[in-house]
C-alpha cells in the first residue's frame, strides 16, 4: 500500500500549530498570534480565503501556520484541509484550534498524503500530525490505510491487474486477518453452476474465477459483501470506443472497494460473520468470446439474453448474488463500476444506491453525510421491469430501450435476490477524474466509508 501513517506522537512541544481561520474568527486568531507573526501576516495581506495557506515566521523556522476554511454554514468540502501535505513543508504539526469537523479533517490529510508510486518513484511529502487526544488514531489508521489499498489496486493497469492478481490481493488481506479464501477457476466455474462468471471470462487467456472470503463467528450476523471485478472490460464483441476503453482498468473497482471494507470490518473485529464474494473476469475477445444474442443459464436458474455484451458486469454480480442470497444473509451488498447511465445523472462524485428497505437507506444517508462519503439513492421503480423482457429467454441483461440505464441494471440484479433479510446495490464511479483536497486524480475508494460506519454502528 502506498500510504504510510501521517499520524505521530511528536508531541504539541515540538509540533507546529496549524490554525484554522475564516472570515468569523480571524481577528480573534490574529490577536492569539505574537506581534511579529501578526505583523507577519499583515505585510502578506493574508486573508482567510477557503484552501489559502500562509507560513508565519518564528526564531529558526516556521512558527505557525494559518488556513483558510469556508464558513461553517457555508463549507462545501469537509475535506479542504486535506490539502496541507502539498502545501506544507516536512515537519511535525498540530491543530492549534479545530476545524469544523477535526475528525474528518485529519482524515484528510492522511488520505490527502497518498501517491501511487508503483511505476514512478516520488519523494512523499513527509507531513506528520500530532493528532488531538479526542481522535482514534486506530480507526483513522484503519480506514486511510483501507483506503489506500482500493486506489492502489484500481491504479494499477490491467497489465499487471488481471484476476490471478486480484485473487493474490484477496488472498494477501485474508492471510493477515486469519480469513479463509477459496477460488473457482476456469472450468469449475461450470462444475460449480456459475455459468455466466464463466461466459463472460472464457474470451481471456486469463481464467475466469470467483473469489471467496470468509471470516468471523458462525453466531454472528451474516453479512456478505459482493464486488464486481472485471479487471479489464474491452467491451467484448460490441466492442467499446477508443475514449471509452481508456480507464477501464478501473471496472474491478467495486472489488478493490469491497475489498478495502473487508479490510476495516476485520481489523476493527466487529462482530458479524462476513463472506466477501469477487466475480474476476476480462471481458476480452476471441473465438471464444460470448456473443450478442447468445442464451444462458444462470445459477439462479433464470435464463439470460445477451443484449449486449458491453453490459457483462451484471451478468458476473448475477451469479455471485444469487450464490450469496442462498445463505440469506442479514444484510447483502454489492457494488461495482456499472452504467454510464448513473454518471450521466449524478456524475462522478455520487454513486447511485438502491434498497427497498427505507430505513437502511436513511441509516445509510446519515452515515453517508457524517463520513464526506456522498451517496444518492435512486428508485427500484418496478414499471420499468418489463423493460428487461426477452422473446426466447426469461430476461435480457439490456433495456430494450434507452432510458434509466442505472434503474434497469438495479432491477435486473434484483431478480437475483430473494432471500437476503436487506439488499443494498451501488452503481459507483471508483474514479477522481480531477483532483479534489484528499483524493487525487485516479482510482477511488467510493461508499466503503459510510458503508464501514454503518457496519460499526450495527455489529460495533
Amino acid at each position: 500500500m502506498s500510504l504510510d501513517s501521517i499520524f505521530t506522537t511528536a508531541g504539541t512541544a515540538t509540533a507546529i500549530p496549524i490554525w484554522f481561520v475564516t472570515a468569523a474568527n480571524y481577528a480573534e486568531v490574529r490577536e492569539r498570534l505574537d506581534a511579529p507573526a501578526r505583523a507577519f501576516a499583515d505585510a502578506a495581506n493574508f486573508a482567510p480565503k477557503p484552501g489559502r495557506l500562509l507560513l508565519l515566521p518564528g526564531g529558526s523556522g516556521i512558527s505557525a501556520v494559518l488556513f483558510g476554511l469556508e464558513a461553517a454554514n457555508d463549507a462545501k468540502d469537509p475535506f479542504l484541509p486535506g490539502l496541507l501535505p502539498q502545501l506544507l513543508p516536512d515537519g511535525a504539526y498540530r491543530f492549534a484550534n479545530d476545524p469544523h469537523d477535526p475528525r474528518l479533517a485529519a482524515l484528510a490529510c492522511a488520505l490527502g498524503s497518498y501517491r501511487f508510486t508503483r511505476y514512478r518513484k516520488s519523494e512523499a511529502p513527509q507531513v506528520k500530525l500530532d493528532l488531538p487526544q479526542r481522535l482514534d488514531r486506530a480507526d483513522l489508521d484503519r480506514v486511510a490505510e483501507a483506503v489506500a489499498l482500493a486506489r492502489d489496486l484500481i491504479n494499477t493497469p490491467a497489465n499487471d491487474m488481471g484476476p490471478a492478481e486480484l485473487e493474490a490481493a484477496a488472498r494477501a488481506l485474508a492471510a493477515r486477518h486469519g480469513a479463509e479464501v477459496r477460488v473457482t477457476i476456469g472450468d469449475a466455474l461450470l462444475t460449480a453452476n456459475l455459468p455466466l462468471i464463466h461466459a463472460v471470462g472464457r474470451a481471456s487467456v486469463r481464467a475466469p474465477r470467483l473469489i471467496e472470503l470468509k471470516w468471523g463467528g458462525a453466531d454472528h450476523p451474516r453479512v456478505t459483501l459482493v464486488g464486481k471485478g472485471v479487471c479489464f472490460d474491452s467491451g467484448g464483441l460490441d466492442i467499446k470506443s477508443e475514449s471509452a476503453m481508456l480507464l477501464m482498468k478501473k471496472d474491478m473497482g467495486g472489488a478493490a472497494i469491497v475489498l478495502a471494507l473487508a479490510h476495516m470490518i476485520m481489523d476493527r473485529g466487529l462482530k458479524l460473520k462476513l463472506t466477501v464474494l469477487i466475480p474476476a473476469v476480462e471481458n476480452a475477445i476471441s473465438g471464444a468470446a460470448f456473443r450478442p444474442r447468445d442464451v444462458y443459464p444462470s445459477r439462479k436458474g433464470l435464463t439470460v439474453e445477451i443484449g449486449n455484451t458491453d453490459a457483462e458486469g451484471r451478468l458476473v454480480l448475477a451469479d455471485a448474488l444469487a450464490l450469496a442470497d442462498e445463505s440469506a444473509p442479514e444484510l447483502l451488498i454489492d457494488m461495482g463500476t456499472l452504467t454510464g447511465a448513473a454518471r450521466v445523472a449524478l456524475g462522478p462524485d455520487l454513486p447511485a444506491v438502491y434498497t427497498e428497505d427505507d430505513e437502511l437507506a436513511a441509516a445509510l444517508g446519515r452515515h453517508a453525510a457524517a463520513e464526506n462519503d456522498p451517496l444518492w439513492r435512486l428508485p427500484l421503480w418496478r414499471p420499468y421491469d418489463e423493460m428487461l423482457d426477452s422473446r426466447v429467454a426469461d430476461l435480457n441483461n439490456i433495456s430494450s430501450g434507452s432510458f434509466a440505464g442505472s434503474i434497469i441494471c438495479a432491477l435486473f440484479l434484483k431478480r437475483f435476490v430473494e432471500a437476503a433479510k436487506a439488499w443494498l446495490h451501488l452503481d459507483l464511479y471508483a474514479w477522481t477524474p480531477s483532483a479534489k483536497p484528499a483524493r487525487p486524480e485516479g482510482g477511488e475508494c467510493q461508499a466503503a466509508r459510510a458503508l464501514y460506519a454503518l457496519l460499526a454502528e450495527r455489529y460495533g
